[in-house]
Formats: structure tokens, C-alpha cells, sequence
């Protein structure tokens, strides 16, 4: 472990290793890039302290050195334990310059007290991948709040816990959520998380998904994801929901829709993504067959009542990277992926770095709003204006070199007529 004025790192030997990764995740990030180029000339957040609680990955970084082109006095700490990649942390310490506070495997006490040394830079700007940062702030560190100008949320359960504060009227401060951008979960949701949380899996487990039954719980955008990429894998996919539109949906998308309690008995491999509380229970995990495989790729190890498998257990061990086996009583093996938590950053790379170019042009366009418009905004959660979401996607086909159709005079005039009928 290094630890510096500069951050807290697992080695700064690393650093090399990690800038040849953020270099090649750029690459595949025009649009970042083209926001960084502008950024680097206008300074729109110049001297403005900023405090990241982000996944400390290569495109994060990407992101990272981003607003700092920008002018942003930028500090990152891990919004994750498992998440942080060792040697990107270093590289965003030694060679860009970023303080960072992040360690792959930090235990709950180390993860907490980086999110204070993050708040200990007195931010003016919180940018958060889960809500933690934000909510320490309405906990434990309220005084710093009179000086928060605004913040960005990248998550669906990070934005589920903003509205709950909003809902109960004690959000003291604007935050954009960043996650309801259709350039954000249309894309990152869907294709990021379908494909990275399958190649943990098989990373992880080296299991052949042809001809597995997987049993996908929550059919929202990361569940239609996942449920979509696992049928390609030529996997049978069974989808579990509270929802009855979703559901129904996914029963149109040719998926068996049943309880989860039922699907428990017939699935290979169990994969969560709701946002919710012990969405696989007890009751879940006492109807498994023998060698079955759970993974989370919600942002917290909640969807999994880990105590009540814990419980169940008469044994456990480590038996692959990422992978403990828990023993029923009967002989039974349960494989839990990551300790439960979210499989595709802990045991794989996470999202390609092509979907989060999106992801990370809104956090990047995102801060520049909400320093510009935080006097006009109240204490609650906002999504980016649409003519910045289309204007990232718009930026996404140019990098492509994908053209695309538009309006003629007399349509946009039709378009915004009543007079014409049948």
C-alpha cells in the first residue's frame, strides 16, 4: 500500500501498466475526447473542487483526466471495494496527477475513510456512482454542504436512493441523474452490463452458458441486457419480476417469466440486477440445484441475503479468483461470484470502453450544467437536458462515421402543425 498527501494506492510500481491501459481505453472514447479537446481550450471548470466516488477503472480515468483539462481540482476515491483496478489508481496518481484514494479488496473501514479524505478537499461538486459520497454528506458530514454548488449521479440505485431523499425532503442540493440519460441506460445499461456481467461470469467460472438455464432477476434496462446477451450465448433464460408491464415484456421477447421462487430449482446460474434488497432470499437459495452459480451486477451486495446463504452453509471455500463454494448440510455446492458484489467490475474490466464513452461525455457535459444552471435548480434530482443527450449521440455516430437523416423544412413544419388531416 502506498499512501501519500496524493492519495492511497495499492503500489505506485503499477502506474506504468496502468496509464498503457487508460491510453488504450481512449482509443475507443471519441467523444470524450472531442469533449476533453474543448474542455482543455474554454476551462469551464476552472478552480472548481470536485469529489469523485467513482469505479477506478481505465475509462474512468479517461473521464478523470478529462475534467481536469477542464480546470476541475479533482479528487477520486472507489465507490466500490472490489472494483478499483490497482494499477489505473496508480497511474492516476503518479502520472496525471489525481489524487486517489483506492485499493482493489479494501475492507469496509478503509472504503469509508476514503470517502472522507475525498470529502476533506472541501468539494464544491460531488460526482457519485452509487450515492455513498452524497449521502455521507447528509449524515456525517453536513457541514460541508452550504458549500456544495451541486453533484452527478451515474447509477440507477444511486439515483433510487436520491429520489427516496428527495422524496423525504432532506436532499440539500441539486444532482443531476446522470443514469436517466437515454445516451447513458439506453446504452451502458443495455449493452455495457448485458456483455460485461457475462464475461465475468465466464471469466471467472470458465462455464459454458450454451444450454444453461439462467434465471435473470429485475427486466429493466440492465435486465434486458443481460437477458438478451445470455440468449445469444445460447443460454435458456427464465426472467424473474415485480413489474407486470416488464414482465410482460419479457414474455414478449420470448423468455419464461415465473416467481423466483420457482425458477430457483430449475437454474444453472443466477444473475441479479434490480436495485433491490435480497431479490434471491433464503427461500431462493434453499431449492438450488448442486453446483449453482449466483452474481450480482446491481451496485450493492444487498440483492443477495449473503447472511441467510451463510446461514444455510456448513462449509465454505475460496475455490477459483472470484469464486466461494458454500456446502449445504445435505452435500449440496452453491457458487457465490465477487462476494456477491457486482460481478462484472470485480471480476472482469466492467463495461467496454465504448459504452462508456456515453456514460462519461454526460458526467463530463453534466458538470459543465450544473455549474452554469445550479442557481436556477432546487435541493432535487434533474436529468440532462435533451439537446446535450442528442448532442452525444450525435457526436458517437460522427465518431463512427455513421450519417444520419434529417428533417426537411416542410417536415419539421408538419411536425409541429395541427392543420393537416385525414
Amino acid at each position: 500500500m502506498t499512501t501519500s498527501t496524493r492519495g492511497d494506492v495499492k503500489d505506485l510500481s503499477l502506474a506504468p501498466r496502468g496509464k498503457d491501459r487508460i491510453e488504450w481505453a481512449a482509443k475507443d472514447m471519441p467523444v470524450l475526447r472531442l469533449i476533453r479537446e474543448r474542455f482543455a481550450k474554454e476551462q469551464p471548470l476552472k478552480g472548481v473542487r470536485m469529489s469523485g466516488c467513482l469505479h477506478i477503472t481505465t475509462e474512468t480515468a479517461n473521464l478523470a483526466i478529462t475534467l481536469k483539462a477542464g480546470g476541475a481540482d479533482l479528487v477520486l476515491c472507489a465507490s466500490n471495494p472490489l472494483s478499483t483496478q490497482d494499477d489505473v489508481a496508480a497511474a492516476l496518481v503518479s502520472e496525471y496527477g489525481i489524487p486517489t484514494y483506492a485499493i482493489k479488496g479494501e475492507d469496509e473501514k478503509t472504503y469509508y475513510s476514503h470517502i472522507n479524505s475525498v470529502l476533506d478537499h472541501n468539494p464544491q461538486m460531488t460526482m457519485d456512482d452509487g450515492c455513498d459520497l452524497v449521502s455521507t454528506l447528509h449524515t456525517t458530514r453536513t457541514d460541508l454542504i452550504p458549500g456544495i454548488i451541486g453533484g452527478m449521479e451515474e447509477t440507477t440505485t444511486g439515483v433510487i436512493r436520491l429520489h427516496s431523499m428527495e422524496k423525504q425532503g432532506v436532499l440539500r442540493f441539486p444532482v443531476l441523474a446522470v443514469n436517466d440519460s437515454d445516451t447513458k441506460h439506453l446504452f451502458d445499461n443495455r449493452y455495457g452490463t448485458g456483455q460485461s456481467t457475462l464475461d465475468a461470469i465466464i471469466r471467472s467460472t470458465n462455464v459454458l452458458l450454451a444450454g444453461r438455464t439462467i434465471v435473470v432477476f429485475g427486466y429493466g434496462w440492465c435486465g434486458r441486457g443481460v437477458a438478451s446477451r445470455a440468449h445469444g450465448h445460447g443460454a435458456n433464460v427464465i426472467v424473474c419480476e415485480v413489474d407486470p408491464t416488464r414482465a410482460l415484456e419479457a414474455v414478449m421477447d420470448g423468455y419464461r417469466v415465473m416467481p423466483g421462487v420457482e425458477a430457483a430449482a430449475l437454474g444453472d446460474i443466477f444473475i441479479t440486477v434490480t436495485g433491490d434488497i435480497n431479490v434471491i432470499d433464503q427461500a431462493h437459495m434453499e431449492k438450488m440445484k448442486d453446483g449453482a452459480l449466483i452474481a450480482n451486477s446491481g451496485h450493492f451486495n444487498d440483492e443477495i441475503n449473503i447472511p441467510a446463504l451463510e446461514k444455510l452453509a456448513t462449509g465454505k471455500r475460496r475455490v477459483r479468483d472470484f469464486v466461494d463454494e458454500y456446502t449445504y448440510a445435505d452435500g449440496r455446492h452453491v457458487h457465490l461470484l465477487a462476494e456477491g458484489r457486482l460481478v462484472n467490475l470485480s471480476a472482469a474490466e466492467g463495461h467496454p470502453a465504448s459504452v462508456m464513452d456515453m456514460s462519461f461525455a454526460n458526467q463530463a457535459l453534466g458538470s459543465e450544467f450544473m455549474l452554469n444552471h445550479a442557481k436556477e435548480l432546487k435541493p432535487q434530482v434533474y436529468t440532462l437536458p435533451q439537446d446535450l443527450d442528442k448532442e452525444i449521440a450525435r457526436l458517437k455516430l460522427h465518431a463512427m462515421g455513421i450519417k444520419f437523416d434529417t428533417l426537411t423544412e416542410e417536415q419539421e413544419k408538419y411536425l409541429n402543425s395541427w392543420e393537416s388531416g385525414t
